[in-house]
């Protein structure tokens, strides 16, 4: 593996970890002894792509952060969904993402906060699974080509377990046109996601994402109307009409 490669591996590490980690960790994350992660990480510090915190704990840079909006705002995918994300965050006070494939790995395109005291996660650019997110399902539903599921981490008791629960679900968001994660991924967080479908073709998922208690508040038909008009609305956008 080259230098290049195992620099990425340390980026990504940093990146979906979310906090910060001590040297032993990154090195047991990158499967290579201390001495070798150091030197990786020496050169991403000094970039300012990773920081060292004073306990010595490593995190992802601001200057990673700064390279993942530039490329966000380079692409027009997420120029076309980000009116129609704020629209919908301003409506319900929620947050609104846009999730995309890329490489074979679910990413948080574009992004929309609500007005809404409470905010969820997760931030621009980082991964989400395939197999316990509302987008997930959607993914293998309509391009299965697209994505992989490696393996089935079980991440809360309501994380589907197999292969044969997760394809129920995947058939239940084919039919149903849009598809949900109660606590799936991260317990007290639920989500609804609509397919972004144009020319027959799937560009992306919209996902509402906030707390449990307030999901049922709002209602799922509430929710799973306005994630499919928002949907709908960066499909059109896409086609070159204006909702």
């Amino acid at each position: 593996m080259s230098s290049i490669d195992k620099a990425l591996d340390a980026l990504f590490l940093l990146s979906e970890r979310g906090q910060a980690l001590r040297l032993g960790e990154v090195a047991h994350g990158l499967g290579m002894p201390r001495s070798s992660a150091h030197r990786i990480l020496a050169p991403l510090v000094k970039r300012g792509l990773a920081e060292q915190d004073a306990d010595g704990r490593y995190r992802a840079g601001f200057a990673l952060m700064a390279l993942g909006l530039n490329a966000a705002s380079r692409e027009p995918l997420a120029a076309a969904a980000r009116p129609v994300l704020e629209a919908a965050a301003d409506e319900l006070g929620e947050t609104f993402f846009l999730v995309v494939a890329r490489a074979g790995r679910l990413v948080v395109l574009e992004k929309a906060e609500g007005n809404g005291f409470l905010r969820a996660a997760p931030r621009l650019g980082a991964g989400v699974p395939v197999h316990a997110t509302a987008a997930g399902k959607l993914y293998l539903a309509h391009a299965p080509e697209q994505v992989t599921v490696d393996e089935f981490t079980r991440y809360t008791p309501a994380t589907p377990r197999s292969r044969r629960a997760l394809d129920l679900e995947v058939e239940r968001a084919r039919s149903q046109g849009y598809a949900t994660n109660l606590e799936e991924w991260q317990p007290g967080l639920a989500v609804a996601a609509a397919p972004v479908l144009a020319g027959g073709r799937l560009y992306g998922v919209v996902a509402l994402a906030t707390v449990s208690a307030r999901f049922s508040a709002l209602g799922l038909t509430t929710i799973t109307r306005r994630v499919i008009h928002a949907a709908e609305g960066i499909a059109l956008r896409i086609e070159g009409r204006t909702p």
